[in-house]
C-alpha cells in the first residue's frame, strides 16, 4: 500500500510569538551587550565542541566539578523594615527617612500589571542612574474589613522577585512626611563600577 504524501510531510511546529513585556524585558537585558567583530571572534575547532568519547567525558566532568567556581547563593528574602544588609547606622538612617530620596513614583490608580510593569522600568532606570534611595508610593488602600490594599501589598513582594531583587539592598515604610504606611523607601545597591 502506497503511503499518502501528504501524512510524510514533516508538521511545522507553531512559534509562540513574544509578549510586548518580554520583548521589553529582553530589550533591556541586552542594552549593554556590545557585538564582537569578526577579527575579534574567536575561532573554535570543531574537535573542542564535538562530543568526546564516554570515557573521556566522566573524567572531564569529574575535573570539572571540583575546579567548577562555586554557585551563587540565592539573595535573602527582603522583609519590610529589617534591612539585613546595612549596617545599624544606614539602617536607622533609612528607617528615619534620613537618607536623600533621589527618584519617586506614585503607583495610585495604577491596575497591578500596569503597576509591576512601571515599577520594574523605575528601578532598573534607578538603580542604572547610580541612585540609590528611591521612594515608591502605593498608597494606603485600606480596605473597609481592614486589609491592606492590593499595591501596597504587592510592591514587597515584586521586590522580592527577578530581576529587581538583584538591585534592591533593603525596604522599609517610609516616615509620615513622605507617606508613611502608603509608601516605601527603597534602598538600591550600588552600580557595579560606579564610585560614589
Amino acid at each position: 500500500m502506497d503511503s499518502d504524501p501528504q501524512l510524510d510531510r514533516p508538521r511545522r511546529k507553531r512559534v509562540r510569538r513574544p509578549s510586548e513585556a518580554e520583548l521589553a524585558l529582553w530589550r533591556q537585558v541586552m542594552r549593554d551587550v556590545v557585538p564582537l567583530h569578526r577579527s575579534e571572534a574567536q575561532q573554535i575547532p570543531e574537535s573542542d565542541y564535538r562530543s568526546p568519547p564516554r570515557e573521556a567525558s566522566t573524567e572531564a566532568s569529574r575535573l570539572s566539578e571540583s575546579a567548577a567556581p562555586p554557585r551563587p547563593t540565592a539573595l535573602p528574602q527582603l522583609e519590610v523594615g529589617r534591612p539585613a544588609g546595612l549596617d545599624k547606622r544606614n539602617a536607622a538612617r533609612l528607617r528615619r527617612g534620613k537618607l536623600p530620596i533621589e527618584g519617586r513614583i506614585d503607583l495610585h490608580g495604577l491596575t497591578q500589571a500596569r503597576a509591576h510593569s512601571v515599577l520594574l522600568g523605575f528601578v532598573a532606570r534607578a538603580h542604572e542612574l547610580g541612585q540609590r534611595c528611591v521612594l515608591v508610593i502605593t498608597g494606603k488602600g485600606t480596605r473597609p474589613d481592614g486589609g491592606v490594599g492590593v499595591l501596597r501589598a504587592s510592591v514587597p513582594r515584586w521586590l522580592n522577585e527577578a530581576p529587581m531583587r538583584e538591585r534592591v539592598l533593603a525596604v522599609t515604610n517610609a516616615t509620615p512626611g513622605d507617606g508613611g504606611e502608603g509608601a516605601f523607601y527603597v534602598l538600591l545597591r550600588r552600580k557595579r563600577g560606579k564610585v560614589r
